[in-house]
């Protein structure tokens, strides 16, 4: 409601500018036609006047020696209504007549010839009022010492003007209202798409955006987001908020759910080992013997070392997931895999485990050789763990342009095609059932979630594929290349032997 009322008053405010604005210049139009033609009417009624005049001076002169004959208004020509006067030389009037039609020239009265008294001599225009006759246009002309007040009247200038100052209002009436119902029309017209824009973003602000799930929001309508014309930019603008507004909702409710899911699965990982812990202390208070108890001791000792672990898992993905810088240093990858993988046949020596060296480069990264050591066996344990005795393992070390590869690829099952988008998402399980027969054999779910995280800190990225038959896990590494980098080669842990770079696989 506030944003309509908002827009009826903008239009309100508009609609006022217009009306203003036409208005000042519809009167500035009739006053300068007004003023025009009054100069015009003016200027034609003095040369009338400086024409009366001048014949009525002539008139004058044939009797000069009578200087109070007006005997030349007897003559025919002078229009209705002229004015004759002949001053003395202290300014009074000694005679005054007016031409009357089909009449004698009529003699002014005392007040009226007092009137012309104040006419200078000057050969210039001057407007009079005339007290029973009216404005007059008069002028005073003198010659060989005869001089002569000549005017005519002044009404017929001055109702023409009146009546055009009438005629100009009641066209600028007319035309402004004409003006302001046609603006009218289109202002509310050009204005509607804002209504509607309008509209919509209320409609949006009640939506209850803080609770619940992310329904689809109300988008302006495709004709009202036309770039051509500022309403459609501000409803394009609008839409691209409201779907910017969903996809940060949406990315709000996945992060929850996630959050949710962490939580859930992180109480309940810590909950097996501490009830393990609580059932075998019980045990050990009542003095039973059903269990020895150097046995509940071990069994207590692995739980809570289960327990430690996974705590520690979850505090290293907080401090990857704050930013924490790593330690920094140079890693020579070859010789880390290398020791990944003889500790991987120490753990799964039913699986074959094999080592390839692709080296074009020194395969060195700076980074923290402990975490990345971390990637590597993560990798590992999860296809010794997830494919059965007798699989083959094998780890691949390669080096192309400005980068450094390690592949971990084996020849098990396969990851199911469902479970391979959220491999490397948190307590993600093939067993996703929280009552496995054996709860300790999966693992916590942490493990490719953490190589993941450290991969990324280290400025590199890491990817999965999967078919039955084939798994393999790629991580990618920026490639560290020293100015004083030494030939690549790489020394078998625990031999001493460099190991050549030129291709090779390996059995271990």
């Amino acid at each position: 409601m506030t944003a309509r009322w908002r827009l009826r008053s903008m239009r309100t405010r508009l609609l006022v500018f217009i009306g203003l604005a036409l208005a000042a210049v519809c009167a500035a139009m009739a006053l300068t036609t007004v003023l025009v033609q009054r100069s015009y009417l003016l200027g034609n009624l003095d040369d009338r006047v400086d024409n009366a005049a001048e014949r009525s001076l002539g008139g004058a002169r044939l009797h000069a020696d009578d200087p109070s004959d007006l005997g030349f208004l007897m003559e025919s020509g002078h229009p209705t209504g002229m004015l004759a006067a002949r001053p003395a030389d202290d300014g009074s009037i000694l005679v005054a007549e007016t031409v009357s039609q089909d009449a004698p020239p009529t003699a002014l009265t005392d007040a009226q010839k007092a009137a012309l008294t104040d006419v200078d001599a000057d050969g210039a225009m001057h407007t009079v009022d005339i007290p029973g006759l009216g404005t007059y246009r008069v002028t005073v002309l003198e010659n060989d010492g005869v001089r002569v007040i000549a005017g005519l009247p002044m009404d017929d200038v001055q109702h023409m003007i009146s009546g055009m100052v009438v005629v100009e209002l009641v066209v600028a009436a007319i035309g402004l209202a004409a003006a302001g119902a046609l603006c009218t029309v289109v202002i509310r017209r050009q204005l509607r798409p804002l209504g509607r824009v309008a509209a919509t973003a209320v409609e949006v602000s009640r939506a209850p955006l803080d609770r619940g799930e992310v329904s689809a929001l109300t988008r302006v309508p495709a004709q009202d987001t036309d770039p051509g014309s500022e309403a459609g930019q501000v409803g394009a603008a609008l839409n691209r908020m409201i779907e910017h507004v969903e996809s940060s909702l949406s990315e709000r409710q996945r992060t929850e759910e996630r959050m949710r899911r962490f939580l859930s699965d992180a109480s309940h990982e810590l909950r097996t080992p501490l009830a393990s812990i609580a059932g075998y202390a019980e045990l050990m208070n009542r003095g039973t013997d059903r269990i020895e108890p150097g046995t509940a001791w071990r069994r207590v000792s692995a739980e809570s070392a289960r327990m430690t672990g996974l705590v520690e898992d979850l505090l290293l993905l907080a401090r990857l997931d704050e930013g924490r810088p790593l330690e920094s240093a140079e890693v020579d990858v070859a010789a880390l895999v290398a020791e990944a993988v003889w500790d991987a046949r120490a753990a799964g020596g039913g699986h074959d485990w094999q080592l390839e060296l692709h080296l074009d480069a020194a395969p060195l990264v700076l980074g923290d050789e402990g975490r990345l050591h971390q990637v590597v066996a993560n990798l590992l344990a999860n296809a010794r763990v997830h494919t059965p005795s007798g699989t083959r393992v094998t780890a691949v070390v390669e080096t192309g342009p400005g980068r450094c590869v390690v592949r971990v690829r084996d020849d098990g099952p396969g990851i199911p095609a469902g479970l391979l988008p959220a491999v490397f998402e948190r307590f993600t399980r093939a067993d996703a059932s929280r009552t496995r027969a054996d709860a300790r054999s999966g693992g916590s779910g942490l493990g490719l979630a953490i190589a993941a995280a450290i991969t990324s800190a280290h400025g590199g990225l890491i990817h999965a594929h999967s078919t039955p038959g084939h798994t393999e896990f790629t991580v990618e590494l920026p490639l560290h290349t020293p100015d004083d980098a030494p030939s690549p080669a790489t020394t078998r842990p625990g031999t001493g032997e460099e190991t050549p770079t030129r291709p090779r696989t390996a059995s271990v």
